[in-house]
């Protein structure tokens, strides 16, 4: 039976061929919580009577949100996870001694290996498809459940396969990839479907791109993104201490996938997602044209946080200012992409262009510090969703873009293209 890379990961879990449609239980090799989930998982776990995790090496709880606590009632809820992973003795607990954003850090950690199945009570789990693993968001009673039994039920996903042609043009990364997706096929266009992400354009996106794309493919309604195992990919894991031997699967040719896409990455524009969905995009050409001004630029969060997003920011920064109705706000996905930044000289660029810098939180994406919009704000943001009310007051409006297109539009206070500087 010919079977997708999907098919053939979960085949591998339960030991026996599956295919699309079908329910099975599978074991879990990572299941990731965060603060503002892992109370809810817990509280279903003591409820439950468990006393001991099924296997506690394989539970990550990753302190990112509301990080350092900005208020009272986000310390009390970080203390009901600090405290349960004191009494487990987790190993995988990561709160300010060793910062990040979840679906950054553990890659970083050597913690999500190929072929993996990861679950995570967060819906951008699916950024670590991007390592040739299964990853997928649950719902915090969903997380307890692994928790106990170290397994979950799954359906298997129907694939929609999305091939990129032709070397990407300038200034147009994995966010402007999966933005073009999401605009073809709408927030719904993949709903309990695996994405999986192939193509000549793939060999030119660096892990960090990759990560960004596989990360929104919950916003077209996707069960998981993921891309198969490359050079690319074993570069970047060759110097982490992963956790287990990883496992390379690959779709077989002839598979009979629900869809195939076929977009030509060479004539692609940044794209730019208007208020309020992520499938409103646009070019950046016809932004431009709309003569958009903004109160606030943001470049960070667990889409386009990393080391890669800064580096182009802060060459399109370096030796000019942020317009001055505007503000900037940057935010480095870790504190091991912060501390390269800072040897790099990229947040010396930042500070003197008159941006803040913050440490590794989750914060100003969905609204919750560091970054909240007041009434009738525009924010051009390196974020995922833009909803109504999303990142503060809910006349704000969030448009969405990759890192060059937010640095530039920081230094003219309105929307801009990179290519135009």
């Amino acid at each position: 039976m010919k079977q997708t890379i999907t098919e053939k990961i979960f085949s591998d879990h339960v030991g026996y061929e599956v295919k699309a449609g079908q329910i099975i239980d599978s074991k879990i090799d990572m299941v990731i919580g965060n603060d503002i989930t892992t109370p809810i998982s817990i509280k279903a776990f003591k409820e439950s009577g468990a006393k001991s995790l099924a296997n506690p090496d394989d539970f990550a709880i990753v302190m990112d949100h509301y990080i350092p606590a900005k208020d009272i009632l986000s310390a009390n809820q970080a203390k009901i996870s600090r405290e349960f992973a004191y009494e487990h003795n987790l190993k995988n607990y990561f709160d300010e001694k060793d910062l990040g954003i979840e679906h950054a850090l553990l890659p970083e950690k050597g913690l999500v290996i190929p072929g993996d199945v990861i679950i995570g009570a967060d819906s951008h789990t699916c950024t670590h498809g991007a390592l040739g693993a299964f990853a997928t968001g649950m719902g915090s009673t969903d997380l307890a459940y692994a928790m106990i039994t170290g397994k979950n039920w799954f359906k298997v996903p129907e694939t929609i396969k999305i091939v990129f042609k032709k070397k990407p043009a300038q200034h147009v990364y994995g966010k402007d990839l999966i933005l073009e997706v999401i605009r073809q096929i709408g927030v719904d266009g993949a709903l309990y479907k695996a994405l999986e992400f192939t193509g000549e354009s793939i060999g030119y996106l660096d892990m960090d791109s990759r990560f960004s794309l596989c990360n929104m493919a919950i916003e077209a309604g996707g069960k998981s993104g993921i891309i198969a195992v490359d050079e690319i990919t074993k570069d970047f894991l060759k110097d982490k201490n992963l956790r287990d031997e990883p496992k390379y699967f690959y779709s077989d040719d002839g598979t009979n996938y629900t869809k195939v896409i076929e977009i030509d990455t060479s004539n692609l524009d940044p794209v730019i997602a208007y208020p309020f969905l992520p499938s409103n995009g646009k070019s950046v050409r016809e932004a431009v044209k709309d003569d958009i001004a903004i109160d606030q630029a943001f470049i960070g969060s667990c889409t386009n946080g990393r080391l890669s997003d800064l580096r182009i920011a802060a060459s399109i920064l370096k030796g000019k200012k942020v317009a001055r109705k505007t503000r900037l706000i940057i935010t480095p996905a870790t504190q091991k992409i912060a501390l390269q930044a800072q040897k790099e000289g990229l947040i010396d660029i930042f500070i003197e262009a008159g941006a803040v810098v913050s440490n590794p939180t989750c914060g100003a994406c969905l609204g919750g510090y560091m970054g909240i919009l007041g009434a009738g704000e525009r924010c051009i943001s390196t974020t995922n969703r833009n909803f109504v009310g999303r990142m503060g007051d809910r006349s704000s409006e969030v448009y969405l873009a990759n890192s060059a297109v937010a640095a530039a539009s920081a230094i003219a206070g309105k929307i801009a293209d990179p290519r135009d500087l």
